[in-house]
C-alpha cells in the first residue's frame, strides 16, 4: 500500500510553485507595463506596474515611424516558418531511416549525430561564416535558413521515437501495398504528432529567438531579424527602453501563441494500437 503524503506537504509544494511562478512572471509583467509608459517614466526608476501616464505611442512609433519594423517581423517569421517546416520533415525522415532502415553506415551515422550534439554551437559560428562567405550567401535568406533546416538533437529524438513504433503497423501497411515512403508519410508521421509538436515548439522558438547567426551573417538593416532590430533601439548614449519594451511584447506574442496552441500535443501521451 502506497503511503499518502501528509496534507501540509501538498500546500508547501503549491506555495513553492506559486512563488516560482511569481518570480518568473514579475519581470514579464513589468516589461508589459513599461511598454505603455513614456521613456521619462521608465528611466525615472521604481517598479510600478500601473503606468502613471498610459500611452500607446510606443506601439504607434515602432509600427509607423520605424519603416523597417514590419520588415524585421516578416524576416523573423519567414526564417522561423521555413526552419520549422524543414526540421519537421528532414529530422523525421532521418530519424525514421536510422530507426527502421538497416543501411550501410547506419550506426556510424548515428554516432556522428551524437557527436555533433556534444559540440557547442558557438564553436561552429566562425566556420559557418566562412562557408557562407565562400558561397556568397552573406546578407541573404539562404544564410539565415539553410543552416537551420536540420538539427542533430531532434534527429536523435525522432529516432528514439520511431524505435518504439510498432512494427506490426508497418507490416500491415506493406500487405496493403504501401511503399516505404507511403508507410512513413501515411502511417508513421501522423502517429508521431506528439513528438512533432514538441519539435515544432522548440525549433520555432529557437529560430524566432536566434540572435548570433543573424548578427554574423547579415549587415544590411533590411535583412535584420526582429532580434537584431531590437538592438538598434539601444544607442551609445541613450537607450529607448519604451520602444524596446513595446517591441519585446510584439516579439514575445507569436512564441506564446505557438506554445499555447501546441502545448496540448506536447504533453499528450500516445498509445499505439492497430492491426490489419
Amino acid at each position: 500500500m502506497v503511503k499518502q503524503p501528509k496534507p501540509w506537504v501538498k500546500y508547501v509544494i503549491y506555495a513553492l510553485l506559486f512563488l516560482y511562478a511569481a518570480v518568473t512572471m514579475v519581470p514579464f509583467l513589468w516589461a508589459l507595463s513599461s511598454s505603455f509608459k513614456t521613456l521619462e517614466e521608465i528611466v525615472a526608476g521604481g517598479i510600478n506596474f500601473i503606468p502613471k501616464n498610459f500611452t500607446l505611442q510606443n506601439y504607434y512609433d515602432i509600427f509607423v515611424r520605424e519603416p523597417l519594423f514590419l520588415r524585421w517581423m516578416s524576416n523573423s517569421a519567414f526564417i522561423a516558418v521555413v526552419a520549422t517546416i524543414c526540421n519537421i520533415l528532414f529530422n523525421s525522415m532521418a530519424g525514421y531511416a536510422l530507426a527502421r532502415i538497416d543501411f550501410i553506415g547506419n550506426k556510424v551515422m548515428f554516432l556522428i549525430i551524437l557527436g555533433v550534439q556534444m559540440i557547442p554551437g558557438q564553436l561552429t559560428i566562425v566556420p559557418a561564416y566562412l562557408i557562407m562567405k565562400e558561397l556568397g550567401w552573406l546578407n541573404s535568406y539562404a544564410a539565415l535558413t539553410v543552416p537551420m533546416m536540420a538539427n542533430a538533437t531532434f534527429t536523435f529524438m525522432m529516432r528514439q521515437f520511431f524505435i518504439n513504433f510498432p512494427k506490426e503497423l508497418e507490416e500491415a501497411s506493406q500487405l496493403d501495398g504501401l511503399t516505404r515512403f507511403g508507410i512513413f508519410f501515411r502511417i508513421a508521421l501522423p502517429l508521431a504528432v506528439p513528438a512533432l509538436a514538441a519539435q515544432m515548439i522548440f525549433v520555432f522558438m529557437g529560430a524566432w529567438n536566434e540572435f548570433l547567426k543573424p548578427l554574423m551573417f547579415v549587415s544590411d538593416k533590411s535583412m535584420f531579424t526582429l532580434t537584431l532590430g531590437l538592438n538598434t533601439f539601444k544607442g551609445q548614449y541613450i537607450s529607448y527602453w519604451n520602444y524596446i519594451m513595446a517591441a519585446s511584447m510584439v516579439f514575445t506574442l507569436p512564441a506564446l501563441l505557438i506554445y499555447a496552441f501546441f502545448n496540448r500535443f506536447f504533453i499528450k501521451g500516445i498509445t499505439f494500437t492497430g492491426g490489419k
